[in-house]
């Protein structure tokens, strides 16, 4: 298995836009404004090829092996997620969408590790250890000490994972009302 990961590009939207969707679920819908799966999938595909928001591919990371995407990682400072969330927001009030507020998800100390996903055939293989341990050691190029996620509360079997690479719960969150705990590896 030769895996590399590299930073997406917008051409990589037909395969990293439903790893997003999986991953976030009823989610993508709230930050699409859509209700219909192939209206959330084609507005949730411009949001990756913008540069001004979360799910940009400038903040997302692609796990390739023999040139097809088998995971995606998306990331950031948490200091520019204030300025992207307002970004997603204006979208949102021009093509009058509901509004929508937008938590908070990591401090601004911190990169961010917004979304990790592999794709369901090339699950079990370390894919997604391999794509956190490149957020580990972006985060530690980049000169911060602060890496976090966050991780639902009954998802204990992803908070053990997250345990075993070094991730420490260091308090509760609220995610769109739901909760989760908010965990940091120290760099």
């Amino acid at each position: 298995m030769s895996i590399t990961i590299r930073q997406a590009q917008p051409q990589d939207a037909h395969a990293v836009v439903p790893l997003i969707i999986d991953a976030i679920g009823e989610i993508a819908n709230r930050l699409t404004g859509e209700q219909t799966a192939s209206m959330v999938e084609q507005e949730l595909t411009e949001l990756f090829k913008r540069e001004d928001n979360r799910h940009s591919y400038l903040n997302t990371f692609v796990a390739v092996e023999n040139e097809q995407i088998l995971g995606i990682l998306v990331y950031y400072n948490g200091e520019q997620a204030i300025a992207m969330d307002a970004n997603l927001v204006t979208w949102l009030k021009e093509k009058n969408a509901p509004s929508i507020t937008i938590d908070k998800e990591a401090h601004d100390d911190e990169y961010y590790i917004d979304t990790v996903c592999v794709a369901p055939e090339a699950r079990g293989k370390g894919i997604g250890t391999l794509l956190i341990q490149f957020a580990i050691d972006q985060t530690k190029e980049r000169g911060f000490t602060k890496l976090s996620l966050n991780v639902e509360t009954q998802k204990e079997d992803a908070r053990r994972l997250y345990e075993r690479m070094g991730f420490v719960i260091t308090e509760p969150w609220s995610i769109i009302d739901e909760p989760f705990h908010h965990m940091v590896k120290q760099i």
